[in-house]
């Protein structure tokens, strides 16, 4: 590994801390590549010298937002344990994204410039005391702060071309639905429509024992948490919402 002469002994008998990330639950789900190998540093410590007792792992930030002013138990704890002492060297899968902001990070390596805690993650071996480090892990952090500001701006703008298409698609109100041709329609599942529209002749899901239908459907309902996507399937027929003479309120009315 790059950088692996500037482990010393004083580092490999203080603890290694694994900090593995993931932004959201989404990604913890669907990129579990990701996460496995940002679990398998705990190996790469142990081949680079700490004992197994010495290494941990602290994964109560898997899911959470790194953005800035968003509550992190895990980075807390990471930080109060740098500050201590007891931290030889924080592992993670890129040292400059350990946090979304860059301030954050930068925060975070001058408490390992105070205490001695190296930086670690695939590329090499930092050491934060090291101005050529110092500057290295700044500048890519930079990169990195920039790289999310032009991903954002290209979300935007794609935003801003399917609007000016007539074709952007926002979350809907829970018991809508697109059809095949665009248009809103009321969800085609006779349960939801029967938790929408009061009909009688219909089971009342939570009567039912149902719980794989969406919340909020009607106010008192007591339908299970289950919510379907935005993304997720289409009415599969053309079940329009039409005026409603009766007392009944539709989705969304107080």
């Amino acid at each position: 590994m790059n950088g692996e002469h500037k482990i010393t002994g004083s580092h490999r008998e203080r603890a290694a801390v694994i900090y593995p990330r993931q932004s959201t639950m989404a990604q913890v789900r669907e990129h579990t590549e990701s996460t496995r190998s940002q679990y398998a540093l705990a190996d790469k410590a142990a081949a680079l010298g700490w004992p197994r007792t010495s290494i941990e792992v602290i994964d109560a930030d898997l899911g959470v937002s790194g953005k800035w002013g968003v509550p992190r138990e895990g980075f807390t704890e990471l930080v109060t344990r740098v500050c201590s002492g007891d931290v030889g060297a924080i592992f993670g899968i890129e040292t400059t994204r350990l946090a979304r902001s860059n301030a954050d990070v930068a925060r975070l390596a001058e408490f390992a410039r105070i205490t001695g805690t190296l930086l670690i993650d695939p590329d090499g071996v930092y050491d934060p005391a090291d101005v050529n480090d110092r500057v290295l892990l700044g500048f890519k952090g930079t990169m990195g702060e920039m790289e999310l500001h032009v991903m954002a701006q290209r979300l935007h703008a794609n935003k801003r071309a399917a609007a000016g298409r007539g074709e952007l698609r926002t979350p809907l109100p829970v018991g809508l639905v697109h059809d095949d041709a665009g248009d809103i329609v009321i969800d085609p599942d006779a349960e939801v429509q029967a938790a929408i529209l009061g009909d009688p002749g219909l089971e009342h899901p939570a009567r039912a024992g149902r719980r794989d239908v969406p919340t909020g459907l009607a106010r008192g309902s007591g339908l299970g948490n289950s919510h379907r996507s935005s993304a997720g399937a289409r009415a599969a027929g053309p079940v329009r919402q039409e005026a409603d003479p009766g007392p009944r309120k539709g989705p969304g009315s107080a």
